[in-house]
């Protein structure tokens, strides 16, 4: 396992050493222009086979596929699910997403050196709301200032975890064939929400979902634009193509009156202040204690899982281990402490950095980048609604990238049943459950039950063992009073 004491002690700021996040040398040829040296020491860029340009482009794309957060999250955190106001002011929500996610962004480039952007988790979002009205029902009486609480006390708790190293072991526990059916299994859920998001496939009552009988509409005729385009960009190899295939759908949706932009640039309209409202000491009242574990248990398995799947499919593990896994670790913890003090829920590794990656990004820059389009957006509230609003745009790059990390599958041992079962079950879990941390949960709890069985317990640590109890235990005891 990798030490993250050491680590963090030999990856000292490279003004002192020398040294980059990447390992390359701070040195650079005298044809190269300031700035071009200043990236190349710090994030190394020519270790990481990567240019400035490709790392900006890979910046931008991932924004790009995430940039609906900017829209969904306040539209969530500001009603409940009756659409009833929360409490919670909607451009309040707005400014703490763009902050947190730039902070935990920024920080995850310049400090823990990865391509993987933070923001605001789909999922855990809604769990927000859910335990917000719960808190409610209970009687307590600021019920969303208390559930930040509980986002505040489960991000210190993760960087506890993290301190001593749990949750890195966690990473180095994980098979092979699990890591790569993370990724696999990922990149099948961002292409279903992509045919989802791009009208293609739609809901049924009784096969649960199905083609849309309407191709002809215009959302499908967007996402069908912008999914040629981006394909045959990306099989003429040309740099960008995702990038440059969501332009074309932003273009075919104006042009069918989809979009509409009411202004550029605009500061948001605030009402209601959210920053350092929380109530970690309300979260700690004994009968709240199980909706924090749940929070950690949530924010955990999404950041592990997309921490994994995404250094996986850009090629980034190392001896089958996440080199600096304690920095990036440290750094979704502290963006889950920071976005509750802003007034959000939890913030985690974004799958859609799969986008950058797959668009050249391998180093810090590329999240260097994204945080830095969060801190602009605040200024371009309009922009920025009008085209991360519209699922069709962004549709195409989701489905492709998921393409892409199909890949993986050819690295799971399918030869062998007691890797192939567990793995099968988080490849499917993960879809099928429209939760990331659910379908992992599935995968490790079955991995030890099947290798035990099969009488190969030794092939497993103690720590996957006592991961399979806890989840069992949660399964059992909390899941089921979830919905």
């Amino acid at each position: 396992m990798v030490s993250g004491a050491d680590e963090d002690f030999d990856r000292t700021s490279p003004s002192l050493t020398g040294t980059t996040p990447g390992g390359a040398s701070g040195e650079s040829t005298s044809g190269e222009s300031a700035s071009s040296q200043l990236f190349e020491r710090w994030f190394g860029l020519s270790a990481g086979g990567t240019s400035v340009r490709t790392e900006v482009l890979a910046g931008v794309t991932t924004f790009a596929t995430m940039a609906y957060i900017l829209v969904v999250q306040p539209a969530i955190l500001s009603t409940d699910l009756a659409g009833r106001p929360l409490g919670l002011d909607f451009g309040a929500v707005f400014v703490a997403t763009c902050l947190g996610s730039a902070f935990a962004s920024l920080l995850m480039g310049l400090y823990a050196g990865y391509p993987i952007a933070l923001a605001p988790g789909m999922g855990e979002n809604v769990f927000f709301v859910t335990v917000v009205m719960g808190l409610a029902a209970l009687g307590v009486a600021q019920p969303w200032q208390v559930a930040l609480g509980m986002v505040f006390v489960s991000g210190l708790a993760f960087i506890l975890l993290t301190l001593v190293g749990l949750r890195e072991a966690l990473i180095d526990a994980i098979s092979p064939s699990m890591r790569a059916a993370i990724a696999v299994g990922i990149g099948l859920f961002i292409a279903f929400l992509g045919l989802r998001q791009g009208g293609l496939v739609v809901g049924r009552p009784t096969t649960l979902v199905g083609l849309n009988p309407e191709l002809r509409s215009a959302e499908v005729g967007v996402f069908a634009a912008g999914l040629l385009l981006s394909s045959v960009l990306l099989a003429r190899r040309v740099r960008g193509a995702l990038l440059w295939g969501m332009a074309g759908s932003a273009v075919v949706a104006a042009l069918l009156g989809k979009v509409t932009f009411k202004g550029i640039i605009a500061l948001p309209q605030v009402a209601h202040s959210a920053v350092l409202a929380m109530d970690p000491l309300g979260a700690l009242e004994p009968r709240l204690i199980p909706f924090v574990i749940v929070f950690l248990f949530m924010g955990l398995f999404d950041t592990v899982g997309t921490l994994v799947g995404v250094s996986e499919q850009a090629g980034l593990l190392r001896g089958g281990r996440l080199p600096r896994a304690n920095r990036a670790l440290l750094t979704d913890a502290a963006g889950i402490t920071v976005g509750a003090a802003l007034g959000t829920s939890t913030i985690t590794c974004y799958i859609e950095s799969a986008a950058g990656v797959s668009a050249g990004g391998r180093t810090g820059l590329t999240a260097v980048v994204v945080g830095a389009l969060f801190l602009v957006s605040v200024f371009f509230g309009p922009l920025v609604a009008a085209l991360g609003s519209y699922g069709p745009i962004t549709a195409p790059a989701l489905v492709l990238v998921g393409s892409m990390m199909m890949a993986n599958a050819a690295r799971v041992a399918w030869d062998d049943l007691s890797e192939a079962l567990p793995v099968f079950l988080t490849v499917v879990g993960i879809p099928l459950t429209s939760s990331i941390a659910d379908g992992l949960a599935l995968g490790f709890v079955a991995y030890p039950v099947v290798k035990l069985l099969a009488g190969r317990r030794r092939e497993v640590g103690w720590l996957s063992y006592l991961m399979a109890a806890l989840l069992l235990a949660y399964f059992v005891l909390v899941r089921h009073q979830l919905g």
